[in-house]
């Protein structure tokens, strides 16, 4: 039986949610009487803090819990003098990160399954995958080529430091908001890149924190979260190259909904599907 943890980063992004039991920041005890009221407040200020972090923190496994969602997803990137975007709307398992999704991008939609940590599309083309209608990458094994964990995309235990590595002092909230007719608060969040796995790799090329915004429901759940990464790669090499690095700026918002929906997520007949693995994995691939 698989570990529950909620995935949504093999849709769009990089980006594992995992489910992650964490207790709460006990009370010092009441302060003495006669106390002053700056002293009062700053233990008022205090607890507020902490119980904004661990309503982040929990968000995980509230969201986790209701197994499946509805997802809006958008990406925008923008890098090198050019942006580009893209839209997925579909339908999550939060446990297992299998997904089915329409994702639009400069004016084409194709379809998306993630099934196993493997991720296939439908292409527009077939002439361009050797005549087979389907691509896929497996996660696991690009994860695994470019040098990274692959344990790190589906054990939850990894992907628990995500919440792990927040703190009071990272957590501050915003106010309340309506998501779709729903009640939400609204939380701006700094990740501490470091505590993240394979932190000391990721700070090179996204810096020291990384700044996210996250809406929660009533019942502690995901209903909106947003992160805006500005990333470094080294520079490329070759004729014409800059010699400089590339810079590039991403934001993902990620939107749940209907909690509770069906998902069927099933992978092409092996004999429709050409296999990009390793051109996916050369491609991401950075020097040393």
């Amino acid at each position: 039986m698989r570990s529950r943890g909620m995935k949504a980063g093999a849709v769009a992004t990089a980006i594992v949610m995992g489910s992650v039991a964490l207790t709460g920041c006990g009370d010092d005890g009441g302060s003495e009487a006669g106390g002053t009221t700056a002293s009062a407040s700053a233990s008022s200020s205090a607890g507020a803090r902490q119980q904004d972090t661990q309503a982040v923190r929990n968000a995980y496994d509230r969201t986790a819990e209701a197994e499946t969602a509805k997802l809006t997803i958008k990406v925008k990137a923008d890098a090198n003098g050019k942006s580009v975007t893209a839209d997925g709307r579909g339908a999550l398992d939060l446990a297992e990160g299998d997904s089915t999704m329409t994702i639009t991008a400069g004016g084409q939609s194709v379809e998306q399954r993630v099934v196993d940590q493997v991720l296939y599309q439908k292409v527009p083309d077939p002439k361009a995958a050797g005549g087979k209608p389907w691509v896929k990458i497996d996660l696991k094994r690009v994860a695994g080529q470019q040098g990274a964990d692959p344990q790190q995309i589906g054990d939850p235990a990894q992907s628990a430091a995500y919440a792990k590595a927040i703190t009071d002092k990272d957590v501050s909230e915003v106010g309340t908001e309506k998501i779709d007719g729903v009640d939400t608060t609204h939380y701006k969040v700094s990740i501490d890149v470091a505590k993240l796995p394979g932190g000391a790799q990721l700070g090179k090329q996204l810096g020291p924190t990384l700044p996210m915004q996250i809406w929660l429901d009533d019942e502690g759940r995901i209903r909106r979260q947003q992160i805006d990464m500005s990333l470094e790669a080294p520079a490329s090499a070759g004729p014409g190259a800059s010699g400089a690095p590339q810079q590039a700026k991403v934001s993902t918002l990620m939107e749940f909904s209907d909690f509770g929906t069906d998902v069927d997520a099933e992978a092409p007949p092996s004999g429709q599907v050409a296999d990009m693995t390793d051109r996916a994995a050369q491609g991401g691939r950075t020097g040393n």
